[in-house]
């Protein structure tokens, strides 16, 4: 296998991820938009007889001044024709060559379950976190398939909030609105003392895409002349990641979040998005937002964890 860092052809990578149905973090995007806000970034491609086989993208940082921290987050993504054992090899091969300064500590958390993850792949490695829980939205199926598996409760919620004839909801790639909706949630984590990516994020990985419009969407409603929630998607490939969402006191009572959800469902669907990552799941310290992801009846899943 041929296994190179950097210099790396960026319409390979896109294609190879969009494939694969790969996450955000994993997105050629994603990595500029850090590394314009100042985070270094390493990428490695693999090659057999040719055929790209494997990406993985690193976020680095140095730790008390002397160890060399890498983390691949919902990585590598193979392709699904290698053996466990070629897998293996190629954690080994990314392990060792990783162009960073000593002492290396690469941490890698697979995008498969631990049922998904055959233990001969991660042999020589040592989980030391346990994994990421998220919901998946299957968004190939038929919406009126989406809409029969939504949780009763919810469904219900749908349609009282889409009979509300003085709503409006809105789906579109509107930097405007992407703009206003950041602003919100700067004040929503201050008023709830809680952190996420910076803002800054958001405007840097819209602003890397070939064509900005195909890197986002804004879900947003109007009840009369106040805007009373929002959502904001990010898309990469064939797979779209929910990003953030705020909603007023009048939009959390008319439960606009579920109009908004369903409509942003129907418009990725448009633009052939096959997947909906719908995000964190905590049930214990975020009962409300999870129970509202796991609502939409999509396939609830836990990651293998991360490992060293």
């Amino acid at each position: 296998m041929d296994l190179k860092w950097e210099q790396l052809p960026q319409a390979d990578w896109e294609e190879f991820h969009s494939t694969q149905r790969g996450a955000l973090q994993q997105a050629w995007n994603y990595g500029e938009a850090l590394t314009a806000l100042g985070v270094n970034m390493s990428r490695a491609m693999v090659w057999q007889e040719g055929q790209l086989v494997a990406i993985a993208q690193f976020m680095c940082k140095r730790v008390l001044g002397y160890i060399s921290l890498a983390s691949c987050t919902r990585g590598p993504i193979f392709h699904p024709d290698l053996s466990p054992a070629q897998r293996a090899d190629i954690y080994k091969r990314l392990r060792q060559t990783i162009p960073l300064p000593r002492l290396k500590v690469p941490l890698f958390s697979p995008d498969r379950t631990g049922e998904q993850l055959d233990p001969l792949e991660t042999r020589g490695l040592s989980r030391v976190m346990t994994g990421y829980s998220t919901v998946l939205l299957d968004l190939t199926q038929p919406l009126t398939t989406l809409k029969a598996q939504l949780e009763g409760k919810w469904r219900n919620r749908l349609n009282k909030v889409q009979a509300n004839l003085k709503l409006r909801v809105h789906v579109q790639p509107s930097r405007k609105r992407c703009d206003w909706l950041l602003g919100q949630e700067l004040a929503q984590r201050e008023a709830k003392k809680f952190h996420g990516l910076p803002t800054d994020f958001v405007q840097a990985y819209i602003a890397a895409a070939t064509d900005p419009r195909q890197a986002f969407v804004v879900a947003y409603a109007e009840l009369g002349k106040n805007t009373v929630g929002g959502m904001l998607f990010l898309i990469h490939g064939r797979v779209a990641s929910y990003h953030m969402g705020w909603a007023d006191e009048e939009g959390r009572q008319i439960n606009a979040h579920n109009a908004l959800l369903w409509q942003a469902m129907a418009y990725l669907q448009e633009q052939g998005v096959e997947l909906l990552d719908l995000g964190g799941v905590n049930t214990h310290d975020l009962p409300g937002i999870s129970r509202f992801k796991l609502g939409t009846g999509g396939q609830a899943i836990t990651l293998a964890g991360t490992y060293f």
